[in-house]
Order: C-alpha cells, then structure tokens, then sequence
C-alpha cells in the first residue's frame, strides 16, 4: 500500500470494477481514515467521485453505483459522494488528504 490507502487488493479491485462498470468516467478519491491510519478492517471506506466539469452526477448512476458497493462482496460499508455536492470547506478537507482510486483518463491505479 504505497499510497497509503488502507485497503486489500481484493477489494481495492471490486471497487474499481463496479466503478469502471457504472461510471468510468469519473475519478475516484478515496480520504478519511482509511488513508490516515484512524482506519481498521472494518472501517467504511469514504469515495469523492468527481466527474468531468462543474456539473454533478446523475443521482440515478450515482444510486446505481452505491447499490453496486451494497450488493457486492466487499465487507465494509462503501460511501460515494459527488464532488460537486460538497460544501467548498470539505472539499478543501479533502483536497489536503486524499488517495486517488480510480483515474477517469487511466482507469485503475
């Protein structure tokens, strides 16, 4: 885990597909405490998901991705929130401290 992310390949994998699946355009970033050792197994892991431009995601592919991370194997609770619905305070929080999961121009990291 070079980048610090606290995550199994396995999962780290799972989110990537569904991502890849329901939305592949965006880029994926992961903070909270799974990249800033709070975190432990079980800890839910915290996605921003910026897409191209100002404009927010479809709330409908936005509840289809979240009810892809619901349904699959992985063992924690996934939240994914959409970039352009933060407030500008948080979304500085989380430009200090972040993981980058998915790169919509490369795919996987």
């Amino acid at each position: 885990m070079t980048d610090g992310l606290s995550l199994h390949p396995r999962h780290r994998r799972a989110i990537q597909t569904l991502v890849a699946r329901h939305l592949p355009e965006v880029e994926v970033w992961a903070y909270g405490s799974r990249i800033d050792g709070r975190g432990h197994p079980g800890s839910d892991l915290d996605l921003v998901l910026r897409a191209p431009g100002p404009t927010p995601i479809s709330r409908k592919k936005l509840a289809r991705l979240k009810d892809a991370f619901t349904d699959s194997s992985i063992p924690f609770l996934v939240e994914a929130h959409d970039w352009a619905l933060l407030p500008r305070a948080f979304r500085r929080r989380i430009e200090q401290k972040h993981v980058v999961l998915w790169d919509d121009a490369t795919g996987a990291q």
